[in-house]
């Protein structure tokens, strides 16, 4: 027959328990583990969605800046650009973009902004790369080709203009981004990029040649 423990001996454990701060760390450390998990991983995630809009910001700089050099010599005349100019940035982008993997999640589109016969801005062409359906948000090629009424490309706080007898080659990147963890946190989002640059040399802007064996024509949809 088991014996009850007395009322006295009860009390001197209580009081021995309450007094005891063994392990109280670790019971705090449990409590806040998971705020502290949750700050960190969204840490994480925001640092990554930072440095992704950097990346893409970089691809779009880059790919404005070597449409912007891109030629063909001609001897005893103006270079040209050729579709196979235009691919070969394409894939300079795309090899840049790394582990982003631009074709497969996003899309380059490169413009030619020019001045059309009667003074007002024009895109001359238009080329896009990349898997994903998006359109220019600043106009689509033959825009302007007559008259005045097209503004130019950009958004409307700096909108870009092309100078009588210059090109600029117009850069949009758009890329869909998957967050790491957290979806609540940063949703999944299109980040867009536009860069511009002025072609650094004389080129013939008549037309964008295609001369055999011919490049494929990354033309953009409709």
């Amino acid at each position: 027959m088991m014996r009850k423990p007395k009322l006295g001996s009860l009390r001197r454990f209580a009081r021995r328990l309450w007094r005891d701060e063994k392990a109280l760390a670790l019971i705090e450390f449990a409590y806040s583990l998971p705020v502290l998990t949750m700050l960190g991983l969204g840490g994480v995630e925001i640092a990554n969605l930072s440095v992704t809009h950097m990346r893409v910001s970089q691809i779009a700089i880059s790919l404005a800046d070597n449409a912007s050099r891109a030629k063909q010599e001609i001897v005893a005349g103006v270079p040209r650009m050729r579709e196979y100019d235009v691919n070969e940035t394409f894939q300079g982008a795309a090899l840049q973009s790394g582990g982003l993997d631009i074709e497969q999640n996003g899309r380059l589109i490169l413009s030619s902004l020019e001045v059309n016969a009667q003074g007002g801005q024009w895109v001359h062409w238009q080329r896009c790369f990349g898997k994903t359906a998006y359109k220019s948000s600043y106009g689509k090629q033959g825009d302007g080709a007559s008259g005045t009424g097209f503004p130019g490309m950009g958004p409307v706080d700096r909108r870009i203009r092309a100078e009588s007898g210059f090109a600029v080659m117009f850069v949009e990147v758009v890329y869909n981004y998957k967050p790491l963890i957290f979806s609540s946190l940063v949703p999944p989002q299109a980040i867009r990029k536009t860069a511009a640059m002025y072609v650094r040399d004389d080129r013939d802007l008549t037309q964008i040649y295609n001369p055999s064996p011919a490049a494929p024509v990354n033309s953009c949809p409709n």
